[in-house]
């Protein structure tokens, strides 16, 4: 009988830690997307700061008085560039069970390399120096939000709730700061855009372990590690985004 009950103890232990294995390999899966998404995104975006040729395609540009390269519009090309990541999504968004894996792959890299279109208008706006330094606060901030969701034991549903409404409240209020730009609404909509994807990072993350658990003995597990990297890489550049809002420094 002691036999019997070491046996099915040692099955539930060794099937738990098989579980704990394949989820940190699951995580690390889904960082190293999200790395390669951000890094794809990062070389677009410098492409095109730096060629005048490539920029051509997308933008319409000038000069500042102290001489530098300034966007003064988008072509047609660009608005598209600009726009098609949202179409992507919605496409990844209704058809997730009928794409196949390599389907999903090719929806992320078009994202993110199209992302990187609208990321360079960062670099055409801010100094270098302080794009960089923003991007290792975000990065640092990433981490450590992560982190928390990965460990915490606190159920973070509620918050996810909130956190939904709040984001519906921020693309209502940038919609209108759009029409009827304000100074103080523009602060307000970037303090609340910091608070609510921090959060984000968080809930996502626990959500990605909650994702996993329930696909795990299936063979979906590449497409639930693409489908939790994107929603991380997209809390990731819209935090980056909102702290330049703080922490960038206009070029002259």
């Amino acid at each position: 009988m002691a036999n019997q009950n070491f046996n099915t103890f040692n099955r539930a232990g060794t099937a738990d830690q098989a579980f704990d294995v394949g989820l940190r390999a699951h995580m690390i899966r889904v960082y190293n997307y999200m790395a390669s998404g951000l890094a794809l995104s990062g070389i677009v975006a410098f492409a095109l700061f730096a060629a005048p040729e490539l920029r051509g395609i997308f933008f319409e540009t000038g000069l500042t008085r102290g001489g530098n390269v300034m966007i003064v519009g988008l072509n047609v090309l660009g608005w598209v560039a600009i726009l098609a990541p949202i179409g992507l999504l919605l496409l990844v968004g209704f058809r997730a069970a009928q794409m196949s894996v390599a389907g999903v792959q090719a929806v992320y890299w078009a994202v993110t390399a199209l992302m990187g279109v609208s990321l360079s208008l960062l670099l055409f706006r801010y100094t270098g120096a302080s794009v960089a330094r923003t991007f290792f606060v975000t990065a640092a901030s990433f981490g450590a939000l992560s982190l928390y969701g990965y460990t915490t034991k606190r159920d973070l549903t509620a918050m996810g709730k909130f956190l939904f409404m709040g984001l519906i409240g921020l693309m209502l209020a940038s919609l209108v700061n759009m029409f009827f730009p304000s100074g103080t609404m523009n602060f307000i909509i970037s303090v609340a855009g910091v608070l609510i994807f921090s959060g984000l990072i968080a809930y996502d993350t626990q959500k990605i372990k909650e994702q996993y658990a329930e696909a795990y003995g299936r063979d979906v597990a590449e497409k639930v590690a693409i489908f939790g990297a994107l929603s991380l890489y997209l809390d990731f550049v819209n935090l980056f985004q909102f702290l330049m809002s703080f922490l960038g420094q206009n070029r002259d």
